[in-house]
Order: structure tokens, then sequence, then C-alpha cells
């Protein structure tokens, strides 16, 4: 791994980590807020008439076309934690474009690629490699 495939490593995982201790702050200083939403976006998420993946797309989508970097970095591990593919993935990124145009599309061929690349479990093949 070069060094700088291995900065982007990190760039993603200080991004995700960042969030989460933002989180756990805003948590400390406004519990009753802060259990209120994560109550109110668990319940959003659960499993109903969508599917959890079809959900995880609809939000990538929303995040790339609102350009908020957290949440596309956050909502791409939740597209490959409900097993999207990485074509499932790049086409809610040109949906969200179609709308978006070309700032979102920019989000979706670098940022969205990138998460991918760094938060996709190594496959069977890659492991023996």
């Amino acid at each position: 791994m070069d060094q700088q495939q291995s900065q982007q490593d990190n760039t993603i995982q200080e991004a995700l980590h960042t969030y989460k201790e933002g989180l756990s702050s805003f948590t400390e200083k406004l519990p009753h807020i802060a259990k209120s939403y994560n109550k109110f976006t668990e319940t959003c998420f659960e499993e109903g008439k969508l599917s959890k993946k079809g959900k995880q797309l609809i939000a990538l989508g929303i995040s790339v076309y609102s350009q908020d970097e957290y949440c596309i970095i956050y909502h791409t591990k939740g597209c490959l934690d409900q097993g999207c593919s990485e074509d499932e993935i790049l086409e809610s990124v040109g949906v969200a474009a179609a709308f978006g145009g070309g700032a979102a599309m920019s989000q979706g061929v670098t940022l969205v690629q990138e998460a991918i690349q760094k938060l996709k479990p190594p496959s069977s093949d890659q492991a023996f490699q």
C-alpha cells in the first residue's frame, strides 16, 4: 500500500471517528435531544415496506445530493453493511446526480468511490492474494 492510499484510508476512518466523537459529545450535552433523534432515525431505518438496503441507498442518494460528506461516508458504509453491490451504490449516485447536477456527481465519482474501496470488506478472492 502506498503512502497516498494509506492517507485516504485514514481520512475515511477519521471522518467516521470524528462523527462518532461529535455525536457522543452532543449526547453528553443534550441527551434528551440526542436520544430522541437517535430513536427516530433508528425507527426510520428499520425493515418495513422498504428494505434496510433500499433505505440506505435512498439515504446515500440524499447525502450525495446535499453534499454532506459525513453522511456520504456513513451511508456508503451502511449500504455496504446491508449487502449493496458497488453497482447498486453507484446507480444510487447516478440518480442523485440527475437531480443534483455536477456537484452531486463530483461527490459520487470521488468520495463515494473512495469510501467504497476503503470500507468494503475484502472478498475471499482478495484475501488469498
